[in-house]
């Protein structure tokens, strides 16, 4: 799709015949609506992808640990606090790699938001209470934050190094 440098918003419109769905780069379309949309749009889509990838974690994990403790969101806590805490050092400030605002709201608010699971978590380790498993609920507690906190710690400092 193309965009002009007056309105970033501008998109490419269909061709004059109808009967074609072969986008004709030189009509363009001015949609307030899709510039107002857009950001949700990225950010969605980022977490649909996340989402399917904390899903793809979560029965991989299951079938290898079983499904009464949840491994799966527990991986994805860590990996994600890990993967953001990278992306923030490559990208954020100084970073090497200067991206897009679009980009950084898929990657970082989008994908990695829907791939980290902290309200699942929380479910979960209520479930785990409910269910008269406290200590494993407060291993899951404690264990998540401080393994999430190393990850976003390593993450960053794995980043710096490597942006240097």
């Amino acid at each position: 799709m193309g965009h002009s440098a007056e309105n970033p918003f501008v998109i490419g419109g269909l061709s004059p015949l109808h009967s074609s769905l072969v986008p004709d780069l030189k009509t363009k379309i001015h949609c307030p609506v899709i510039a107002v949309l857009k950001p949700y749009l990225i950010v969605g889509a980022g977490s649909a992808v996340g989402g399917i990838g904390r899903y793809w974690i979560s029965i991989q994990m299951a079938k290898r640990f079983g499904d009464q403790i949840p491994v799966g969101t527990f991986v994805a806590n860590i990996t994600g606090c890990f993967l953001i805490g990278l992306a923030a050092a490559f990208t954020l400030g100084n970073g090497k790699l200067q991206i897009s605002p679009s980009v950084q709201q898929f990657l970082m608010i989008g994908l990695l938001g829907g791939y980290t699971t902290f309200s699942s978590f929380s479910l979960q380790t209520l479930g785990l209470m409910k269910n008269g498993q406290v200590g494993i609920a407060w291993a899951n507690i404690l264990l998540s934050v401080i393994l999430c906190l190393t990850g976003v710690w390593a993450g960053t400092g794995i980043g710096s190094l490597l942006n240097r």
